[in-house]
């Protein structure tokens, strides 16, 4: 098939009896027909069943997965209404005590590699040895539940180890990758006062050394009410011992070699927080977003065992960093019995291949990256299926911004044709998806396989009107147990109600351009506060990129629509090439013919214009929305976060871009 030519809906795969029977999904829907008297005709009857009797599907989720609260609830769902809806009112459980529900002595319960270490596995044993030591250091320095562990972290098993800990006595962990700024992790971390940090001396990236030193020295000076820190000496270049830190500091290891006694777990409230994730920031503070123990757990044991369809003995695999929600998800992996493998380091370093060389070595099942990631491998003609053994990988996960059909065929045609391509979007604000992955459905290009069981998912036009085979609003018509607890230091929950209930009030809105099909799939275009309208005719920006970056020449782009002044739209493409390069006629008019006839003539730029870089988030997302507001004159410091940025010098080009072009027009 040819990748520059398939077309979104293409069927590419379909489960055969075997495997759909084979599922988990298969067993649950079995499962109600035989506790409740439910039967159902196929997948799409199930979602209308487990977003119509909302209370009824919930409560079907804790007797399958035999939650054991330490406390009954009293109801499932007090007050429907959003924000606030109230779910399994008056029971009481422990997220960590649930997942060593899980641990087997047969397989691991981590492996971890990073560009300075080979394999490494880890058994359950271990964990729970490793989990029990740290637990019992915060017991000793009087950590109480609802205190907050802060971890300054890389994807190693230190944060693996550190999470459970803080969840096993009731704390509230928040973690942020080392590749933050310490201005960043500043931002985030002093909005919830944490009493412990847990931070490492430095990392390696791309085969260079990074010493962390001066940041942990400064974090530990700005964060109010923290007491101590814990050290983990993880770059061998960097110092073992931190020093100017005014607090008592206690190394890792010396910690993990006490005599740890029983893991005992703090029961806690279902809504007890459990964890705080943090929105991008790329303007304004980051907000920290709570999420609950039970609605975690039941949310997370939802995701795993039917959209991923995740096993016991399962090695399951997102390539992500702690700063991320992906880091979460792979942790909740644990909760099915299947093996979290972890990744820290480049994914080109020391060759573009490596992660599906890991892929192989650590035998994965599902191996999990971003639609960027896949996209470099289509681009750069890899073909992991020749050179590597990935015979056992069920799965391929992608997410972080919409996978374009090209994308789709790769995987079928060079990963290989029995995978199941799981495409999935949700984000920080629920950590899961609203739409993803379904082991008993087909999989078509470019679409999202179907909306997640109770996800009451709907796309809506500007009337608030739900509908099918057109591009709206994705909403949220009914409450879920993962939707946050609330925002930390949002007493009086404007921020939250700003944030999703603004446009339909009552109606979650995620933010995202959607189309539901007829035949029940989704289709994401991109966000819409980042969309493009010209002359009236809105677009989502992942449609342009889709039809320029299948140009070889392109490396990367953003574009961005902005209204002058005069009332007409001036809408610039922004493009990386190769180095010695130029944007010449055939490049327009490559661009040009691939938009209009793939698009709408109306959205063929004004203009193309080279740059070094694309600007992104730590998290990997193009910052759009700030670049329009640079070029809508917003000084940088004011348009974006520069501490949450991977490149914030790349903001210079489009700060020059607006003065010496459009304010000089």
């Amino acid at each position: 098939m040819n990748q520059q030519k398939v077309e979104e809906g293409t069927l590419l795969w379909e489960p055969n009896a075997q495997q759909k029977e084979n599922s988990n999904l298969y067993a649950y829907i079995s499962w109600l027909g035989k506790e409740y008297g439910l039967h159902f005709s196929g997948y799409d009857e199930l979602w209308k069943w487990s977003v119509t009797e909302t209370e009824a599907f919930w409560e079907s989720l804790w007797h399958y997965f035999d939650i054991r609260p330490s406390e009954p609830y009293s109801q499932v769902l007090a007050g429907p209404e959003m924000p606030g809806a109230k779910w399994f009112e008056g029971s009481s459980l422990n997220f960590a005590e649930y997942l060593f529900r899980q641990e087997s002595p047969e397989t691991p319960a981590v492996i971890f590699r990073s560009e300075t270490t080979p394999s490494t596995e880890i058994s359950w044993d271990s964990l729970r040895r490793s989990v029990a030591c740290l637990s019992a250091h915060f017991r000793d320095a009087g950590v109480k539940p609802g205190d907050r562990i802060a971890a300054y972290l890389p994807n190693s098993p230190h944060a693996v180890i550190g999470m459970l800990a803080a969840a096993s006595v009731g704390a509230i962990w928040s973690s942020c990758s080392p590749d933050f700024g310490s201005d960043s992790v500043i931002d985030r971390f002093a909005q919830i006062e944490p009493t412990i940090l847990i931070a490492i001396n430095g990392y390696q990236y791309n085969g260079k050394a990074f010493d962390r030193s001066p940041q942990l020295k400064r974090m530990s000076e700005a964060l109010p009410g923290l007491k101590e820190v814990i050290h983990i000496p993880y770059l061998e270049s960097g110092p073992e011992h931190p020093t100017e830190i005014t607090v008592p500091v206690y190394q890792w290891d010396e910690i993990m070699k006490q005599e740890p006694g029983l893991l005992t777990f703090e029961s806690v409230p279902f809504d007890h927080p459990l964890w705080v994730l943090y929105s991008s920031g790329t303007t304004g503070l980051p907000k920290p977003i709570v999420h609950g123990h039970g609605g975690m757990l039941l949310e997370h044991l939802k995701y795993m065992e039917f959209h991923a369809d995740v096993k016991p003995g399962d090695r399951f695999f997102w390539f992500s960093t702690t700063g991320w929600m992906m880091w979460n998800v792979v942790l909740a992996s644990l909760l099915r019995g299947a093996t979290a493998v972890l990744y820290d380091g480049s994914p080109a370093y020391p060759k573009p291949d490596v992660l599906w060389d890991y892929a192989a070595d650590a035998r994965m099942t599902t191996f999990g990256s971003s639609a960027t990631y896949l996209m470099s491998c289509l681009k750069q003609q890899m073909k992991p299926a020749e050179k590597f053994d990935l015979s056992r990988l069920r799965s391929v996960g992608s997410t972080g911004s919409p996978l374009p059909p090209e994308g789709f065929n790769w995987v079928y045609e060079h990963v290989g044709r029995h995978i199941l391509l799981n495409s999935t979007s949700g984000g920080t604000d629920i950590c899961s998806s609203f739409v993803g992955g379904n082991p008993v459905l087909p999989v078509y290009a470019g679409e999202i396989q179907c909306r997640l069981l109770g996800s009451c998912v709907e796309s809506w036009n500007e009337s608030g009107e739900a509908v099918t085979d057109e591009v709206g609003e994705m909403v949220i018509t009914k409450p879920m147990p993962c939707m946050p607890v609330f925002f930390w230091g949002d007493d009086n929950m404007t921020r939250y109600r700003d944030s999703y209930f603004s446009m339909f009030p009552g109606v979650w809105r995620h933010g995202d351009w959607l189309k539901v099909t007829r035949r029940g799939t989704c289709v994401i275009y991109g966000r819409s506060d980042a969309t493009l309208n010209k002359m009236g005719v809105r677009i989502g920006t992942a449609e342009i990129y889709r039809a320029v970056e299948l140009e070889k020449r392109i490396k990367d782009s953003l574009v961005v629509s902005i209204e002058k002044e005069d009332g007409n739209w001036y809408m610039p493409l922004f493009v990386v090439i190769d180095e010695g390069d130029k944007v010449d006629d055939a490049l327009r008019k490559t661009v040009a013919t691939a938009i209009r006839e793939r698009i709408a003539p109306r959205f063929v730029p004004d203009e193309i214009i080279q740059v070094n870089e694309i600007p992104y988030t730590l998290s990997g997302k193009k910052m759009e929305r700030p670049v329009k507001r640079i070029l809508e004159g917003v000084p940088p410091n004011k348009a974006a976060s520069l501490d949450s940025m991977k490149n914030p010098d790349t903001l210079k080009v489009f700060t020059d871009f607006y003065q010496t072009r459009i304010a000089a027009d």
